[in-house]
């Protein structure tokens, strides 16, 4: 049996008078995901301003949130979403799990009150295809019965051994999917892995040089990432469906260079974006996941030596062809996306 629907469903709305789904996604820049506590009122006090500096503001409903307060929560993020003109930036939530006692009022509400407002709806601890498939349903159900306009996409969070076992169906699991972002603190507990670390590396975790003739001398050690085999597994599945894959959180706030690397490794392999949980995190991402002004230069010169795209160039002694042509793509193209509302980088960029 197909776990998905045939070609001539796949695109048909799943309630009557519920939006069509995406054929493709909408071109946005998401660098980061800024996560916002929506019960504390100082913080809702600032959205506007928080808003400007960040590609999308994501209202946390789940993690991090006292039991007491998941109520205020989901309140104060239909307030913000309310209360407030987002532009350019994404605005996203992330809803309790679905095992949990406040996921079903957490939909429920924030697609009546604010569902013409919401992007993106992020859902922790997908196992499988299954999961999508229920909030796809639900979805579909309340933008028909709430005048929904546009349909609000689904964000999988990658946080449990059986969500990474089965991380091509849940990709392939319904037109509404947005993405999908690594949880390394959850998916390290469900994989019985030794860290108590969220994100980063591990200084147990390294290659030992070889040995000079004596075994028992001091030798150097190399950290190795926790993370590289999982972000090349989402990677492959979210490209595969034409989804983007995301680091997840970086939870020592007082190491940034810790953190720049692990953002700069998943943006080499492939991630658009990663979460930042602390304004001083903010900076990193855009650092990170925007391009090089070298590398931007060097690949507008391979594209304007080849404009068709094929054939062969030497450019600096190094040979370019279709290949690197299309290499050269994904950053010049990136590049113009981050110039659309990074003033700055678009004067260095050149456009």
């Amino acid at each position: 049996m197909s776990a998905v629907r045939t070609p001539q469903k796949h695109f048909a709305p799943l309630a009557i008078g519920a939006p069509e789904p995406y054929r493709a996604l909408p071109v946005r820049l998401e660098r980061m995901i800024h996560f916002v506590p929506p019960h504390n009122e100082k913080i809702r006090s600032k959205i506007k301003d928080i808003a400007a500096d960040v590609d999308v503001v994501l209202g946390n409903l789940e993690d991090a949130i006292p039991v007491g307060d998941k109520e205020a929560a989901r309140r104060g993020f239909i307030q913000m979403a309310l209360e407030n003109d987002f532009g350019q930036t994404g605005l996203w939530t992330r809803i309790n799990c679905l095992n949990s006692p406040w996921m079903l009022d957490d939909v429920t509400e924030i697609v009546r009150e604010a569902g013409n407002k919401v992007d993106v709806i992020m859902l922790p601890k997908v196992e499988g295809p299954w999961d999508i498939h229920y909030l796809d349903q639900l979805l579909a159900q309340l933008e028909a019965r709430h005048k929904v306009t546009r349909p609000i996409l689904i964000h999988a969070i990658l946080e449990t051994a059986e969500g990474v076992k089965n991380v091509e169906a849940i990709a392939a699991a319904s037109p509404r999917m947005h993405g999908m972002s690594l949880g390394p603190a959850d998916l390290a507990a469900s994989r019985g892995m030794k860290t108590t670390r969220v994100g980063g590396g591990h200084p147990d975790y390294t290659v030992l040089a070889d040995a000079d003739g004596d075994v028992a001398a001091a030798r150097a050690r190399y950290q190795q990432d926790l993370w590289h085999y999982t972000v090349g597994r989402m990677v492959d599945a979210c490209l595969s469906y034409g989804l983007k894959p995301f680091y997840g959180p970086f939870g020592d706030f007082s190491d940034g260079p810790a953190c720049e690397a692990q953002f700069r490794n998943s943006f080499i392999q492939g991630c658009l974006g990663a979460w930042t949980l602390h304004p001083s995190q903010i900076a990193i991402a855009k650092r990170v996941f925007s391009p090089d002004e070298k590398e931007v230069a060097f690949a507008r010169r391979i594209l304007e030596a080849m404009p068709d795209g094929t054939g062969a160039v030497m450019i600096d002694g190094k040979m370019q062809d279709d290949a690197t042509w299309k290499q050269a793509k994904v950053i010049v193209d990136l590049a113009r996306l981050v110039a659309t509302k990074d003033p700055e980088r678009a004067a260095v960029y050149g456009f």
